[in-house]
């Protein structure tokens, strides 16, 4: 056996425990079943229509009319000419989902500590630590797949990183290419951001220790070549970023022509998301100790307390039926904190949370400093609106903070941070840098800290907390008060529970201090102490039962009566949802119509304000001139089968009589509650300049103008008009890639009603087509294949110097 190979074993044999464990938590997937994710059956309604046009015909569309009307699919899996590096991540992702998200959790974060000189041993335990981490497993549970794909390859980029800062220019210029190409391929661009806001934070500390080591030279030479580095990464990924920039502009993420929101009020911020949409996911002060205590704030919004709970007795005591009891203590709201809905706690370990705590105290210098730096920044930020002073500084001041929502997600970077730190502590212990009274003085104060605190919260729990929550309200007094003493339950099992692991981590370290133990036993005693502390609370919430007969999440939506009656028209028109199966499903209508519903962090801003103003106001005008021929409406029991009605559609096309005129964005959206659509229309005044148009048109009977061929991605339309006209199509304004023809010879068009396309055609007959051709697909995939060329070319130059350089020193 070859050197080579024997170094290479044990890192052969720790993937391949990480294959068989990522495997072993999802085992369902080894019978052929799949996992429900709410999340994900969203997008196969959303994605439906592109999904079916490139198997029909071969080739990418770019836009869909199956949801808000219309939209591009940049951010809905569009695939792109020469995405060389998302072949590499699928490759990567050979293990059936969601096992393969977990699997590159292990991978990435066991080469981060190997980059860090960490021993492999310790290195797997720290894998372990952050793949099995609660709120990792909880996303995969509700199909935060991007999510969870753009955490997964963090601790690769900082690998990367950190390599290049060690003077390993070669590997860590190309781990950088590669992995941040990767992360950003994960196509989450919010996870991706945090993850620079870390690196910013990381770059600082280097920075400073630079400077007092007199080291200012490499540092900035480290920083040019990761700049480089990071250059080419975006580079292979160019269309997509450069695609979800320009989409960005007039998405609900960009800046908006409007001053009001739909209830009169003023809007707060018109260029980005709303601060209070923003942060209405903040964390809460007293939910941090949830990252210790599993349950200290309840847990999730819908906790099964069983059988034995005061929330079962309650129900059976207000006369509810066995079964009626069984089923609301199953999703009893045990969650008392100040979110909306929080699907589980974010709980990173007992375990894990000692040694970070150990590895404050053992850690010296810029290691511990940035990655308790990130603890804390990311801590902070995540309060949102309850750490106001903070969050409002980022929206105001920090480049495109104000562009993501869930300010609470940021966690992911404490979540990244602590492992290592903690891991960094057992390298403290096993090295001689520190003497021994030095380590049972940190052992001691660890204990005090973590142990005393979970000691404080089950002594005086019931002076500190009164465990009420904003649903306690509206329930029956008994049944609230069911609710509480039900929390306080779970509360002094899990804080008992913390205190027993914090107690059997002190023990064990003392031990092995003592000589009692060995470095190979320690971590072993860990390893089952993390697994046990993480496995057991993420089987509460994403286990076997998650997992349902693959058919049922190939194709998760049912056609209904209401779906079959409208399939028998074969025109082209769309459909609005208003059912109570519709508002749980938003998506739905989307997988079978060309809906104006759907379920996406970023619809265009001009449809996204004609729902709020207009459409969930069911002004019929706005209906009409969106061809929307049929809504979906249900029974008093919320089925979506009772029936449909008809409205007044428009129809694709139409021409009119009377031009409105409106100074600002405002006037014109507000003007659509009395604008009589099928005969007027109404634009800003800086359009009706620019294209010099008249007030009126002449509209005979005889004119008309019809859709004669459908596409997603292409329109075709048959104008006949004795006299020059004004035609105002029922499809949304989207100027960065709708171009319009006149005969073959391009024609300029212009938007009017806040957000449909219109222009002036000519007297006669004429064919008038709408082609999606965006530019920027087309410059963007050039510059994927200059990157990629360029990238192979510095690999293989990469790899030859290293080789050269291996072969000199053998």
């Amino acid at each position: 056996m070859s050197l080579y190979f024997k170094r290479l074993l044990p890192h052969l044999l720790v993937l391949l425990g990480f294959v068989v464990l990522s495997l072993a938590y999802f085992s369902p997937v080894l019978q052929g079943k799949k996992i429900y994710q709410s999340d994900i059956l969203h997008y196969k309604g959303m994605a439906k229509q592109q999904l079916d046009y490139a198997k029909k015909t071969g080739k990418e569309t770019y836009w869909t009319n199956s949801a808000f009307g219309g939209m591009p699919t940049y951010q809905l899996g569009a695939k792109y000419p020469h995405n060389y590096i998302k072949k590499l991540d699928l490759t990567i992702r050979f293990l059936p989902r969601p096992a393969d998200y977990l699997f590159l959790y292990f991978i990435g974060f066991y080469i981060l500590l190997l980059s860090l000189k960490v021993d492999f041993r310790l290195s797997a335990l720290g894998a372990l630590a952050f793949g099995f981490s609660t709120y990792m497993i909880i996303i995969l549970g509700v199909g935060h797949n991007s999510k969870a794909h753009a955490i997964a390859y963090m601790p690769l980029v900082l690998s990367g990183i950190i390599l290049t800062f060690r003077k390993k220019y070669i590997c860590g210029f190309l781990l950088t290419v590669i992995a941040l190409g990767l992360e950003i391929v994960a196509n989450h661009y919010q996870m991706t951001y945090y993850l620079l806001l870390l690196v910013v934070v990381l770059g600082s500390v280097y920075l400073i220790d630079a400077y007092k080591k007199k080291q200012l030279t490499h540092f900035f030479k480290s920083v040019g070549l990761l700049s480089v580095a990071a250059i080419i990464a975006v580079g292979l990924n160019a269309t997509n970023i450069m695609a979800t920039r320009e989409y960005v502009k007039e998405s609900t993420r960009g800046k908006s022509d409007l001053t009001i929101k739909a209830d009169g009020t003023p809007k707060v911020n018109s260029d980005g998301l709303d601060p209070s949409y923003i942060t209405e996911y903040s964390y809460g002060l007293l939910e941090s100790f949830n990252l210790f205590i599993p349950k200290f704030m309840g847990g999730g919004s819908g906790e099964d307390v069983g059988k034995d709970s005061e929330t079962y007795k309650t129900y059976i005591n207000l006369g509810a039926s066995p079964i009626e009891a069984i089923e609301a203590s199953r999703n009893a709201p045990m969650y008392w904190g100040g979110q909306t809905i929080v699907e589980a706690p974010a709980y990173v370990g007992a375990v894990i949370i000692f040694l970070f705590v150990l590895g404050v105290f053992l850690v010296k210098g810029r290691l511990k400093w940035w990655l308790v730096g990130g603890t804390l920044l990311s801590l902070f930020l995540s309060y949102g609106k309850n750490f106001s002073l903070l969050t409002d500084f980022f929206i105001d001041f920090v480049p495109l903070y104000d562009k993501f929502r869930a300010v609470s997600s940021i966690q992911v970077i404490l979540e990244l941070c602590i492992p290592v730190l903690g891991i960094f502590a057992l390298v403290r212990l096993f090295n001689n840098f520190q003497s021994k009274e030095e380590k049972f003085k940190a052992l001691k104060n660890t204990v005090l800290i973590c142990g005393g605190l979970a000691l404080f919260f089950l002594l005086f729990h019931s002076v500190l907390f009164d465990f009420k929550g904003a649903i306690d309200e509206r329930a029956p007094e008994l049944l609230a008060e069911a609710f509480v003493n039900d929390r306080k339950s779970l509360f002094l099992s899990d804080t008992i529970r913390t205190l027993i692991l914090v107690l059997l981590s002190a023990l064990a370290i003392f031990y092995f201090l003592k000589e009692k133990l060995s470095e190979n036993t320690l971590i072993l005693v860990f390893g089952v102490l993390i697994l046990f502390d993480l496995v057991t609370v993420n089987r509460e919430y994403v286990n076997t039962e998650n997992f349902i007969a693959a058919r049922l999440v190939d194709k998760p939506y049912r056609a209904t009566a209401a779906d079959n009656e409208i399939f028998k028209d074969k025109g082209h028109y769309r459909v609005f949802d208003a059912s109570p199966e519709g508002q749980q499903k938003p998506a739905r209508a989307a997988y079978f119509h060309n809906s104006l519903s759907g379920y996406h962090a970023a619809k265009l801003s001009r449809f996204d304000a004609l729902l709020d103003f207009h459409i969930y106001r069911n002004n019929p005008e706005v209906l009409n001139m969106l061809n929307t021929k049929y809504v979906i409406v249900g029974d008093d029991k919320g089925r979506v089968e009772a029936s449909t009605r008809y409205t007044q559609p428009n129809g694709n096309a139409w021409f009119v009589n009377n031009l409105r005129i409106a100074e600002t964005g405002d006037e014109e959206i507000l003007a659509l509650d009395s604008l009589e659509t099928k005969t007027e229309t109404i634009l800003q005044k800086s359009l009706f300049n620019e294209f010099k148009l008249k007030s009126d048109y002449i509209k005979d009977s005889t004119a008309s103008i019809k859709l004669i061929e459908y596409k997603p991605n292409y329109l075709k339309y048959q104008s006949t008009n004795p006299n020059a006209g004004f035609a105002v199509f029922s499809e949304l304004y989207y100027y960065r890639g709708w171009k319009a023809y006149i005969d073959g010879e391009f024609s300029p068009h212009l938007r009017v009603n806040y957000a449909l396309r219109a222009m002036e055609i000519p007297d006669g007959k004429h064919i008038v087509e709408f082609k999606f051709e965006p530019e920027v697909v087309e410059t963007g995939s050039k510059i994927a294949l200059g990157s990629s060329v360029i990238f192979g070319f510095l690999l293989l130059l990469g790899l030859f110097f290293q080789f050269k350089r291996s072969k000199s020193t053998s």
